[in-house]
């Protein structure tokens, strides 16, 4: 008879009996490891970033992990209302929570803005409706599109210029007029090109088309990069290599705040680079065929 398997020093056998199967486990001490070693590439002597990780709910929602996420200071990145109350659910506050939608009604958007939700606008129409609406009382940042295709292969590259996410950055003149028009209050911009980067070019093309809008908008409190790490899916992957990453763009990111006269955040929404090696699904064989 074999000997039973075990996962962190813990008979899987014993687990199945107790919670019944199919079963999902997660390493929350992998998962802590994770986040300080994101910050920790971050803290550098001469790496002075007010860092914020957010993470993106939608890579694992399950309510333990975002109770564990919170606990650690992580603050959270959703793209529908019902994420953002798992996310309440856990312990949230709702100016915790960035709700970026991706083409969702306008119904579920008023909703997400009542519960006080930080609104990260994806496109131009969005940009206008928010400003009829609700004018300078709800305070946006803004998703571009730096028109970069990197990373993996083009199924998870949403940088590019034909990508529906994002606003293009060739209408910054366009998005600068809306805002005067509604006297719309930016207080971040926001930049997600993908998945699977093994460096930090990628985040510093996306870097430079925020860093030239900015000059538009006084009042920014952020920059937020997005993610897009690469993980190993198996053994011998290769990864990012994230010291790396974060001395280089905490480098770009305090030359842009001395011209910008003033530190603003840095954020990330790393999301399966927190949690996918951190589960296992334990299940029952019920034949051999």
């Amino acid at each position: 008879m074999h000997a039973p398997y075990q996962i962190q020093g813990l008979d899987t056998l014993t687990l199945a009996r107790q919670f019944g199967l199919p079963l999902y486990l997660y390493d929350a001490d992998r998962i802590i490891r994770q986040i300080d070693t994101f910050r920790s590439s971050f803290s550098g002597p001469d790496q002075k970033v007010n860092l914020k990780i957010k993470y993106a709910v939608k890579s694992l929602t399950n309510l333990s992990i975002l109770r564990l996420m919170r606990m650690q200071g992580v603050e959270v990145d959703v793209v529908s209302v019902n994420e953002a109350r798992l996310a309440l659910m856990a312990g949230y506050k709702a100016g915790q929570i960035m709700y970026t939608p991706s083409g969702n009604a306008w119904p579920e958007i008023q909703e997400a803005i009542s519960l006080g939700l930080r609104l990260n606008v994806d496109s131009l129409p969005m940009l206008e409706q928010v400003g009829q609406t609700y004018g300078a009382s709800v305070p946006v940042c803004l998703r571009i599109n730096p028109s970069v295709a990197d990373g993996g292969n083009i199924k998870i590259q949403v940088g590019h210029v034909n990508s529906k996410f994002g606003i293009p950055h060739q209408y910054r003149a366009r998005i600068a007029a809306i805002v005067a028009q509604y006297g719309l209050v930016i207080n971040g911009l926001h930049v997600h090109t993908g998945s699977d980067f093994k460096d930090a070019g990628t985040f510093l093309k996306g870097a430079s088309i925020l860093f030239e809008i900015a000059a538009d908008y006084p009042d920014l409190q952020f920059i937020d990069f997005g993610s897009g790490f690469k993980v190993a899916y198996r053994e011998g992957d290769a990864t990012t290599d994230l010291g790396k990453l974060g001395r280089k763009v905490s480098a770009a990111f305090q030359t842009f705040c001395q011209q910008y006269s003033r530190e603003l955040e840095l954020w990330f929404e790393p999301g399966k680079y927190l949690v996918s090696e951190a589960g296992h699904l334990l299940t029952e064989v019920n034949v051999v065929k």
